[in-house]
């Protein structure tokens, strides 16, 4: 999990802080409330900033993935999907599917097998 650099990271009610100087988000429990959710603690500063919004907004704003790690991931899903959804497919709909429409369910299936790996179809399975 890597931290973006620089970048400024909303706490709620008009308040950022650069996202490298976090130290810690911590969630408020007793009191918590609206305008009172997290305590974000910074380099160089003792007391904490009392955040509006909640811990995981602001983890996951902090930690944002890359666009193309999310796309990857959201195509291999899709993909896992697919295979699962081949499997249920019985041998006559494979049969017409090809012969009628020129679609090789049988060869879609194995390509997806060799995309996603072994571990994906066993989570398929």
């Amino acid at each position: 999990m890597n931290v973006k650099p620089h970048a400024l990271v909303h706490l709620g009610y008009g308040k950022y802080v650069r996202s490298d100087q976090v130290t810690a988000v911590v969630p408020i429990e007793a009191e918590r409330g609206p305008g009172h959710r997290t305590l974000v603690y910074l380099e160089e500063r003792e007391a904490p900033i009392v955040a509006s919004r909640a811990e995981d907004s602001i983890v996951r704003d902090l930690v944002q993935e890359p666009p193309e790690v999310t796309q990857a991931r959201q195509q291999q899903d899709i993909l896992s999907d697919l295979l699962l959804d081949l499997s249920n497919v019985n041998r006559t709909v494979r049969r017409i599917c090809r012969d009628e429409g020129g679609l090789d369910l049988d060869l879609l299936e194995q390509r997806i097998r060799e995309v996603i790996g072994e571990s994906a179809i066993a989570e398929a399975a």
